[in-house]
């Protein structure tokens, strides 16, 4: 009896983490659905809208790199909570098109999968959500520890950093993170 149990027991759990991976690729999904929903209804009212009634957090801007026909809808914050559902802005760092550095960062399985196909040299197109588009191209990559990434928001130019965790194929979190930088193709001034 004990003997059969085990496998039982084993496809039962394997099932479970499967479903639960299942659940985060899917919630992931859902959101950008209901993520462009809101971000278009911004940009066509220049109001925030929330993509459902209770959410504590609102869409600010699309990412796209066109080459690779990728992109995701920004969340403002970068709490877990807005992680879990895209990209967020990092709190206290520029917007895109303005002076500094705009920071967004998502997770590397869900909606920054893309960064492992971007080449130095790609477009990267940031619209906010008063429907000013931001185009930017990709000159550089590192690898830093989470605790130093030596961006400085205040940096003197128009620049992108997309950030998520490293080694990009992995599947525990760990304390490096993946640094995508760009610079902004035409700044106004």
């Amino acid at each position: 009896m004990r003997r059969s149990i085990l496998p039982v027991a084993l496809a039962v759990l394997g099932l479970l983490l499967f479903g639960q991976g299942a659940y985060i690729h899917a919630k992931a999904l859902l959101a950008q659905i209901l993520l462009k929903r809101a971000f278009a209804e911004s940009i066509a009212t220049g109001q925030i809208v929330k993509p459902w009634p209770w959410a504590d957090t609102w869409p600010v801007a699309r990412i796209e790199v066109k080459r690779l026909n990728a992109g995701a809808i920004v969340l403002a914050g970068s709490s877990g909570q807005a992680l879990a559902f895209g990209p967020g802005h990092v709190e206290l760092t520029a917007d895109a098109g303005e002076r500094g550095v705009a920071v967004y960062s998502a997770h590397r399985d869900t909606h920054f999968r893309f960064l492992r196909d971007v080449k130095i040299g790609d477009e990267i197109d940031v619209t906010r959500s008063d429907g000013k588009l931001f185009r930017y191209r990709a000159d550089w990559s590192s690898v830093t520890r989470f605790d130093a990434s030596g961006i400085d928001p205040l940096a003197p130019g128009h620049e992108l950093v997309l950030s998520t965790c490293w080694p990009l194929d992995a599947v525990t979190s760990g304390p490096d993170r993946y640094l995508l930088h760009a610079t902004l193709i035409d700044p106004e001034s």
